[in-house]
């Protein structure tokens, strides 16, 4: 269909709900959707072409993710995230990576775990814009993922939204600078001596600097 958002064309009939929740979170995540947009479940319904009801279903799990926010009488707008939501988003997630980078510190053998990590900076250095935000982001999801902790992981992905639309507030040249493989490579190097005090000082030094950046 000429002309339309990709992320908004047709979906096929298997998982209806599912598959018009990732396609808002990524319209929503990317911009296609701008924060303080109203969602307007008659255009949205014929641009996926999926009944109103399963649109409604959709938008209830992005409100849980806070993708989605409540106005006056019940209507539903793009979350717009302002300076204290980002950096309160930035505490949060310094809070989950140190709790991880402490556990991955602690383990017996780290060899697999830096190995999987210098492999995540390998492809963060070689990528370039929206690549190297993802790259990014999948560095820092590994890095949670290797300690087995599922709740750490599942507390990590639900701000993965928040996260993006961080990055979309600050607009794609800013965010970019956040994705600095030398801070990244300190958080490495610290988990690696086994050195869980400075793995976390690492992180919150990331954390705190790329908060500044996108609000500056």
């Amino acid at each position: 269909m000429a002309g339309q958002p990709a992320a908004l064309l047709g979906l096929e009939k298997t998982s209806l709900r599912q598959q018009a929740v990732a396609a808002l979170r990524v319209a929503i995540t990317s911009g296609e959707l701008a924060p303080s947009s109203p969602l307007v479940e008659t255009e949205l319904s014929e641009k996926l072409q999926i009944s109103r009801g399963t649109l409604r279903e959709a938008m209830r799990q992005l409100q849980q993710e806070g993708l989605i926010t409540a106005g006056a009488r019940g209507r539903l707008y793009v979350r717009h995230l302002d300076y204290k939501e980002i950096r309160d988003i930035f505490a949060v997630r310094a809070a989950l990576e140190a709790l991880a980078v402490r556990e991955l510190a602690g383990l017996p053998d780290r060899t697999t775990v830096i190995a999987e990590l210098r492999a995540a900076l390998e492809v963060m250095d070689t990528a370039v814009l929206e690549a190297r935000i993802e790259a990014d982001l999948n560095f820092h999801r590994t890095m949670c993922a290797l300690t087995g902790n599922d709740t750490l992981v599942h507390s990590w992905i639900s701000l993965e939204g928040s996260i993006r639309m961080s990055i979309m507030f600050a607009g794609l040249d800013r965010a970019v600078g956040n994705m600095d493989v030398g801070r990244h490579s300190a958080i490495v190097d610290a988990i690696e001596t086994g050195d869980a005090d400075e793995a976390a000082r690492a992180i919150q030094t990331h954390m705190d600097w790329a908060a500044s950046n996108l609000v500056a």
